[in-house]
């Protein structure tokens, strides 16, 4: 049987879209690969198509460079993330939730500008001194964010969209009042776009070219480099990263559906996708965290999160390097919980508000002298004459060296955590008092956590790992995450559980000295180095704790539910009469956040006709409208839903990921309006475009005030309010007075 081939076009003059369909011997089958003429005119090749993209670079960056000197003080995040930089630049090691690629960039263009340091960015409102290169560091996330509206056009056109699509569509990018706020400063959320942004163009290229050839390598490439960026900024890139996976996925299903491409070619080009996707993302993510880690190379305030191993590895670690290995009664010792980043058993000179209203025991993170405690045994009041070591089961008693107390247990509930299975942790006695037996605690040796050999039978420094079961009541000493109030000096809890997670009450010995051993002669013990493979996963296991701990109330805190419907921004800053307020243009934002509604509908009713035995459209525009639109909203649903699942701190710039791929969605329903809807009508189109336009430009314009900090008034600022947005207008003069005019030099 002949094979017959057609290609069905809406008109005559639509070269971007196409829809091949081939009669095989059985059925008809769709093409997976486009025309080398589709493909052509996808590309930005003509003289005056690169003038529209450069007047696009330009009106972006009229809105984005703008006046980046002002406010000259730190402005939100910026508090973090320039003290980062900072960090960087005097390698003091630092903990952050966020990988650590985006910051480094900030880092090197603070460094190359001059940056010394010593302007620590320590709260919002600090004015800049004037060797804080900060309108440099400023201008990275403003150009990436110009870089970003290019993107969005070249995607799109790759998509099959139009050049006055593509270009409206980017427009109302540049128009969008909260990516053109977040653009102005050093915070992550500039480059993390401009990165997804290049994934999706390189992505949406590898979808279309032809596979194997040149082309598809170069974008397959491009793609993987762009996602290790990605991820390398945020963890949200590991999102942008599934997306690529179900974008690739739903590549194969047209694939195998293409009778022209046989299955062993498919397998190969998905395998190569695959290992492509994970090693060159995984590759550049490592490097990040290798330059980070060989630039913070001293202990900084971060350090007391890490372990003692990690942290012998920074050239001024104030932990010691080795101790005494043998452990025996009167050592004097610091003990350190295994399972919390939460530091040193810890007692000092006050008491509980509460409970016994005995003195307090908490972990401490930090070396001082008040971890020390002195190994007694339960039943000898005598100082030993001979060195006598501490094996598994041995009673024994912690004697505070600094307060002469010892440490003691008794059925009374801690002040914080009131619960029947814990019982209070204190300090209790005076100088010379004997102790009483509440004060035991037996030694129990976790064999299966200890080092192979003597460690597993006898306490030995570093390498034993013990739980303290209180003699008469059978709880053990326990810490978690929970602080002590003020009164408590916020550190973390100690209490004795008789019940609770069992890793929580594993304690090991850090410092050991002891009276009958000649540290010059006896044995040593010391932290193994840690691999480079052994940090990661250590500081990834603390970022991840961290990052679930962000649970403290904000007032600017919002959740997923209320962003699509734009109801609340961010103060990012405000003093005397301005303020920079992030928000969202609603034309733009509610456009593009509400395009999955129409597009069920599309499918919703398609599927009824097909239902019904009608044919499926055959309209190549509508055909390209509903698989991009299908691949971007996807997109917009990978980057949002997470949100719901994090029981954390969450603002509205959390969306803009999401909103990004929303208008992707946007140009797609523009272009099918353009193309598919109205293609011999496309004066109707274009009125439509010029009013969506100048509604964004409308409000864009209209709420400039809370994007530049530049001057308002009282009765504009009233009546740009929608949603009881909770910007201040009472910051502002009133219209007509004095104070309400601006000089001509003014913003």
């Amino acid at each position: 049987m002949a094979k017959k081939s057609v290609k069905l076009a809406p008109s005559a003059t639509d070269k971007t879209t196409e829809l091949r369909i081939q009669t095989g011997p059985k059925r008809q089958y769709l093409l997976s690969t486009l025309t080398p003429e589709t493909l052509a005119n996808r590309r930005v090749i003509s003289s005056s198509e690169k003038g529209l993209v450069l007047l696009l670079a330009v009106f972006a960056s009229v809105l984005r460079l703008r006046h980046l000197n002002f406010p000259d003080s730190v402005v939100f995040d910026e508090v973090h993330f320039g003290g980062f930089a900072r960090k960087y630049i005097l390698g003091k090691f630092f903990m952050d939730v966020h990988p650590p690629l985006a910051k480094l960039l900030f880092a090197a263009v603070g460094a190359l500008g001059g940056f010394n340091g010593k302007f620590e960015f320590a709260k919002i409102g600090d004015v800049f001194p004037s060797n804080v290169p900060y309108v440099l560091m400023r201008q990275l996330s403003a150009v990436l964010s110009v870089g970003t509206v290019v993107l969005l056009y070249l995607t799109l056109r790759t998509t099959g969209a139009k050049p006055i699509v593509a270009f409206l569509s980017s427009a109302l990018l540049v128009l969008e009042n909260a990516n053109v706020t977040i653009s102005r400063f050093v915070l992550l959320d500039s480059p993390l776009l401009f990165f997804i942004a290049a994934t999706a163009y390189s992505a949406s290229k590898l979808n279309i070219e032809t596979p194997l050839s040149w082309n598809w390598w170069k974008s397959l490439v491009l793609t993987g480099t762009c996602l290790g960026f990605a991820c390398s900024s945020k963890w949200v890139g590991l999102f942008t990263l599934v997306w690529v996976g179900a974008a690739t996925a739903i590549k194969f299903w047209f694939s195998v559906g293409d009778l022209q491409q046989s299955p062993k070619s498919i397998v190969k080009q998905n395998i190569i996708k695959f290992v492509t996707l994970l090693v060159i993302p995984a590759i550049i993510y490592l490097i990040s965290f290798q330059v980070h880690l060989s630039l913070l190379d001293q202990e900084g305030d971060g350090a007391a999160f890490l372990s003692s191993a990690f942290r012998t590895s920074f050239k001024d670690t104030t932990v010691p390097k080795s101790t005494l290995a043998d452990v025996g009664v009167g050592s004097v010792v610091t003990l350190k919980h295994v399972e919390t980043n939460g530091g040193y058993l810890h007692s000092h000179n006050s008491l509980y508000e509460g409970g016994s209203g005995q003195q307090q025991v908490t972990l401490y993170p930090h070396l001082d002298a008040n971890n020390k405690w002195r190994i007694e045994l339960y039943n000898v009041s005598e100082p030993p004459t001979s060195f006598e070591p501490i094996l598994d089961g041995t009673k024994i008693r912690l004697y505070h060296t600094l307060t002469h107390r010892r440490l003691h247990s008794h059925d009374i509930r801690p002040s914080v955590s009131e619960i029947d299975w814990q019982n209070e942790a204190s300090c209790y006695g005076y100088e010379g008092f004997e102790g009483d037996p509440n004060d035991d605690f037996v030694v129990e040796i976790a064999r299966d956590l200890s080092v192979p050999g003597d460690a597993q039978d006898t306490v030995k420094a570093i390498d034993t790992i013990f739980r303290l079961r209180h003699a008469m009541t059978g709880c053990y000493l326990f810490s978690h995450e929970t602080k002590l109030p003020k009164w408590g000096f916020e550190q973390q809890e100690v209490t004795c559980a008789g019940q609770g997670i069992k890793p929580l009450s594993y304690w090991y010995i850090e410092q050991n000295e002891n009276e009958f051993l000649d540290p010059a002669v006896a044995e040593k013990v010391s932290y193994k180095d840690l691999t480079f493979f052994q940090k990661v996963k250590e500081l990834h296991k603390i970022m991840w704790k961290i990052n679930k701990g962000l649970k403290a109330p904000h007032v600017f805190e919002s959740r997923p539910e209320s962003w699509p419907f734009l109801q609340r921004g961010i103060s990012y800053w405000k003093e005397g009469d301005r303020q920079v307020y992030l928000l969202g243009n609603p034309v733009v934002w509610w456009l593009s956040s509400f395009l999955f509604v129409p597009f069920g509908f599309f499918i919703a009713w398609n599927v009824l006709k097909w239902q019904l035995g009608y044919t499926l459209p055959q309209n190549p525009a509508v055909f390209n409208y509903a698989l991009n639109t299908a691949i971007f909203l996807v997109g917009w649903f990978i980057h949002y839903y997470p949100s719901f699942l994090m029981d954390r701190q969450m603002f509205l710039h959390h969306y803009l990921p999401a909103l990004y791929f929303g208008i992707l969605t946007l140009g797609q329903t523009l272009e099918v309006i353009y193309s598919g809807v109205f293609p011999r009508r496309k004066y109707v189109a274009l009125a439509l475009f010029v009013a969506i336009f100048s509604l964004a430009a409308y409000n864009f314009v209209q709420r400039t005030a809370i994007v530049y900090g530049s001057s308002w008034d009282q009765t504009a600022c009233a009546e740009s309010k929608m949603l009881n947005w909770d910007y201040d207008c009472g910051i502002y003069p009133i219209a007509g007075s004095p104070e309400s005019f601006t000089p001509k030099d003014e913003l």
